[in-house]
């Protein structure tokens, strides 16, 4: 179902646009930075966190439908910001954004935009777009915005067409750093903003970057690890180079199955080592595929911070069978029907089943599709980090 406003002419007022591949056309009101960006458009359903959401690399390539009416009326500000690197091209959201209303605001949401280089799409019937995501999958589109209300709509959606999609595309390359580098923040606290990592620290933990989010580093550093990020296309004996006690695989955008052409054999080699691994999101998939599992793209995704997953397998205890609730922002899953033997499923999803976690038997390897990290989100899961570093020694 598309939003009504697609059925008739650019109405008065209208400054941004949607415009899908089948030649949909949504009209809005835009803010933020002028121009048009391409990619792939989801929906989130998490009631806060909106410039941790549109700063996560995971969504580079992505347009961001917020199910939540109100957003960006707390303002922005330089604390909760997750990467410095690309994420969301753009979001859509219901109702224009308001001055903001925070204490911890120190510009507005669309001044953010701005300089983030960032198209927001605002009156637009979000339920309607949501609900024909869900029916149809997730459609590439073009987000355009142009103060004059001027637009080539017949070249936008040649665009959209045209984009091949996130099938096949490995974005990693497009957000991880081009260095080593050793991470120096601490965790955030209120009215002391972030500490400093302790560089003195042991266990050391080398994370490879396919498009981290900051917060994955600092709890790493809270569970008292210290940590050093690499490119994503770092080599095995670059990683051994650094004496890893254990090594981390971060979350980040596009086909997991592209990313796995460099990753996977970098991420073998260290199994067979037997470093330690633990990955999250991204990272998740690329062990899976390390292991001989198989991927596959979603309809839709799970995007949000209200995502129960329940643990299972062999090795819980007396918590097997608790629920935790997650954060979660992926559009691509591990198939669990191609987990090989010696690979133990340790969490699931309670929406649709899917796979959330893996553990490889005789190894310290496991991995998990959510983002324990929250930003946003709960902090069900934090004590992943805990339980990776504890058995790092």
């Amino acid at each position: 179902m598309a939003d009504p406003a697609s059925t008739r002419a650019q109405p008065s007022g209208a400054t941004g646009v949607l415009v899908l591949a089948d030649g949909t056309v949504i009209w809005g009101r835009g803010f933020g930075a002028a121009g048009s960006a391409v990619g792939e458009v989801c929906f989130n359903t998490a009631m806060t966190g909106y410039q941790e959401v549109m700063t996560d690399p995971s969504y580079a390539a992505q347009i961001v439908t917020f199910t939540f009416p109100h957003i960006g009326n707390v303002g922005a500000n330089g604390e909760d910001v997750e990467s410095r690197v690309e994420g969301a091209v753009g979001c859509v959201v219901r109702e224009d954004v308001t001055e903001p209303s925070n204490f911890r605001s120190v510009e507005r949401f669309a001044e953010w935009m701005v300089r983030n280089g960032k198209i927001g799409l605002s009156g637009i019937d979000t339920r309607a777009l949501t609900r024909r995501i869900r029916q149809t999958g997730a459609p590439n589109a073009v987000i355009a915005h142009a103060p004059d209300g001027k637009f080539d709509i017949p070249a936008l959606v040649k665009r959209a067409a045209e984009w091949p999609g996130l099938e096949g595309m490995d974005l990693a390359v497009r957000v991880t750093r081009d260095k080593h580098e050793g991470w120096e923040g601490g965790y955030w606290t209120l009215g002391k903003g972030y500490g400093r990592a302790a560089f003195d620290a042991k266990p050391h933990v080398v994370a490879i970057d396919y498009g981290a989010k900051d917060n994955i580093f600092r709890n790493l550093v809270k569970a008292g690890a210290r940590v050093t990020v690499v490119p994503a296309k770092t080599s095995f004996d670059e990683v051994m180079a650094l004496a890893p006690d254990g090594v981390f695989l971060s979350n980040g955008p596009g086909d997991p199955a592209a990313t796995g052409e460099y990753a996977v054999p970098v991420i073998k080699a260290l199994l067979d080592a037997d470093v330690p691994l633990f990955g999250i999101c991204l990272g998740h998939q690329m062990l899976a595929l390390a292991a001989g599992a198989k991927t596959i793209k979603m309809h839709q995704g799970h995007r949000g911070a209200n995502h129960p997953v329940q643990r299972v397998g062999e090795g819980w205890g007396e918590t097997s069978g608790l629920v935790e609730i997650t954060s979660m922002n992926h559009g691509f899953a591990v198939d669990a029907a191609t987990l090989p033997e010696g690979v133990e499923q340790t969490h699931v999803s309670l929406f649709d089943g899917t796979n959330c976690g893996i553990a490889i038997k005789g190894k310290r390897a496991f991995a998990v599709q959510y983002h324990p990290e929250a930003s946003p989100g709960p902090q069900d899961s934090f004590y992943l980090f805990e339980k990776f570093v504890g058995e790092l020694g």
